[in-house]
């Protein structure tokens, strides 16, 4: 009986060490991910692609928020590699945020695990590798996170989500898209648009050669589903449209919307969003899903779109006949600005806690800092083409900056990013916003170029609270919607245009500002915003509170290198291996006592 009940009271310790492991008070969820090449035809070209666990696109993450999130990243390319979460908060943790600011790269043929929660946020994101270009090969997958039981939704359950990953395309390899940008050549039109990375159906035999696979979506009639849309493309702008179906606006980027139905809806690089659309038709044929380039030629770019199939489980027949019609201002974008004004936040709908999204009074805030940024049309720097942002083009530092802030390492980074565009001759430079802990920043983003730009922030969403066309001035604060502007993580400016956002700075990091335009972002089109808690630094019970500890696996590099282990593992891994360790040891003694 004795030895029975110490048998009994080691195998609930080891049952207790189990679930000590994996929940630490919110549940864990894991995924591991093998990030390689692999050849893909997606426009009926061989090409290399950048794929997860031999998939392209990846696996889609799927949590729910309050979860903790632990991806092991193993690189199988042949180039440095970070994975970001765009959209995701990183609260408190910008060590895990995938950009060079706040993270040294995964080498070749090392793996590392990001660990990070899913906190205080609802919605429809993706991930994507932030380096050297090579989300234009692919790397890329959706991110969802669902609301907990006790945090109702704004909409009836829906039958299941879709996912829809819609992007440009070029069938040039990202290293070859990155020797043209390093030579200061552009990138030109790109082959294509891909859908969940698969290429047209063919609705015209002109347009569209033979043997090329596309993607059919099969849903049940009169069912209402939930499309997540993601542009997860280069630099182009996609107007997305089902035939014959509304698209009734629900969320965006982690924010529920006022319902609105749209017949299409521009989605700029960058930007995600979700539909609800009933399967309210008939079923005589399938229904095509387009996703065409805005403010281009159409006659010139009529190959560089992409179309899905939208096929009812009751169906008699193949799609046929036209495309349905974008919108027909290709030289006149006030209809996508009008579209994108009437997106407004749903107030009353509650947000990743049981309380109202508008709960959050952002018009009653005093600003504490504004800048106006501006961005021009490349310009030569050293001999090569750059892009700026306030006539400064940013250069990524060999130790990233809040490394550097940990390591007290002098001379990483400025904290002289200009408020204004400056007047003198443009400069390449580390240079950075200092942000005012629990400040309330405005930024004014001004598109001094010919194409549409967007702009995402990590580790915050912000509110969009104005645009228009012209250069914005201290009068135009007056046509601000200090109500129910949406709160998102990426928003467009478009041509000769400007659009406000206002930012709530309660986030402690380094935190990346930066053009979602593959292309100009690669020549230098971003900074940081710096945002340090100044009670912590002195005070290590502060400091826990506002940011967490340097995590035990960093990886170092430029000043830091030499603190860099030698060893190719994980925290991850090895507390798998302690954990197996500990698990020997008791069967060990079970074994001595038995």
């Amino acid at each position: 009986m004795a030895s029975s009940g110490i048998v009994l009271f080691l195998s609930s310790l080891c049952v207790s060490l189990l679930m000590s492991y994996s929940s630490a008070g919110d549940p864990s969820v894991y995924y591991d991910f093998e990030v390689s090449y692999i050849t893909a035809s997606p426009l009926g070209v061989p090409q290399q692609v950048i794929a997860i666990n031999g998939k392209f696109p990846g696996p889609t993450i799927n949590v729910t928020t309050n979860n903790n999130v632990v991806v092991n990243v193993r690189n199988k390319l042949d180039e440095n590699l970070l994975i970001t979460w765009a959209g995701i908060f990183q609260r408190k943790s910008s060590w895990q945020d995938g950009v060079l600011g706040t993270n040294c790269p995964i080498p070749p043929k090392w793996n590392w695990t990001y660990q990070f929660q899913v906190k205080d946020q609802i919605g429809s994101f993706f991930y994507f590798p932030s380096l050297n270009f090579q989300r234009a090969a692919g790397g890329f997958g959706a991110f969802i996170v669902n609301n907990r039981p006790i945090i109702p939704i704004p909409f009836a359950t829906p039958e299941a989500d879709i996912i829809i990953l819609i992007g440009d395309w070029y069938t040039r390899n990202h290293s070859d898209l990155r020797k043209s940008l390093n030579g200061g050549k552009s990138l030109g039109m790109p082959d294509g648009v891909l859908i969940n990375g698969k290429g047209p159906y063919r609705y015209n035999d002109t347009l569209v050669p033979d043997g090329i696979e596309h993607e059919t979506i099969k849903v049940h009639p009169g069912k209402t589903y939930r499309f997540r849309v993601h542009n997860v493309g280069t630099s182009t702008s996609l107007n997305f449209r089902i035939q014959n179906h509304n698209l009734l606006l629900a969320e965006t980027e982690g924010s529920y919307t006022v319902q609105q139905n749209y017949t299409s809806m521009d989605i700029h690089v960058g930007q995600s969003y979700s539909f609800l659309v009933t399967m309210d038709q008939n079923a005589s044929s399938d229904y095509y899903v387009v996703a065409s380039a805005r403010f281009v030629n159409q006659t010139t770019w009529q190959k560089v779109t992409g179309v899905a199939v939208l096929s009812y489980t009751n169906s008699k027949g193949k799609a046929s006949g036209p495309l349905p019609d974008p919108p027909q201002d290709e030289y006149d974008k006030t209809y996508s600005m009008n579209q994108a004004r009437s997106i407004r936040w749903n107030v009353t709908a509650s947000g990743a806690r049981p309380n109202p999204q508008g709960s959050f009074r952002y018009g009653s805030i005093n600003v504490t800092d504004v800048y106006v940024i501006q961005n021009k049309p490349p310009v030569k720097l050293d001999g090569k083409k750059r892009t700026t942002l306030n006539g400064i083009s940013f250069k990524n530092p060999s130790t990233p900056v809040r490394l550097a802030d940990k390591y007290k390492v002098k001379g990483v980074y400025k904290l002289d990013f200009p408020h204004k565009p400056l007047t003198g001759p443009p400069r390449i430079e580390t240079s950075i916003i200092n942000g005012t802990y629990r400040g309330f920043i405005e930024i004014v983003l001004q598109n001094n170029e010919t194409k549409v730009h967007t702009y995402h922030l990590d580790g915050y969403n912000f509110f969009v609270v104005g645009m228009d066309y012209g250069e914005w001035s201290e009068s135009s604060r007056g046509t601000y919607n200090k109500w129910d502007g949406i709160a998102r993580t990426t928003a467009q400016v478009y041509p000769g245009a400007w659009t406000a956002i206002l930012v709530s700075l309660d986030n402690v990091g380094i935190w990346n500002l930066r053009t979602e335009n593959l292309d100009s972002w690669y020549l230098g089109q971003e900074t940081y915003i710096r945002v340090i808690n100044p009670e912590a630094e002195n005070n290590p019970v502060a400091a826990n509170k506002t940011e967490l500890p340097v995590p035990d696996n960093a990886l170092f590099c430029g000043a830091l290198q030499k603190l860099q282990k030698p060893e190719d593992i994980s925290s991850a891994t090895k507390n798998y291996i302690q954990l197996i360790l500990s698990l020997l040891m008791i069967f060990v003694a079970i074994s001595l006592f038995w």
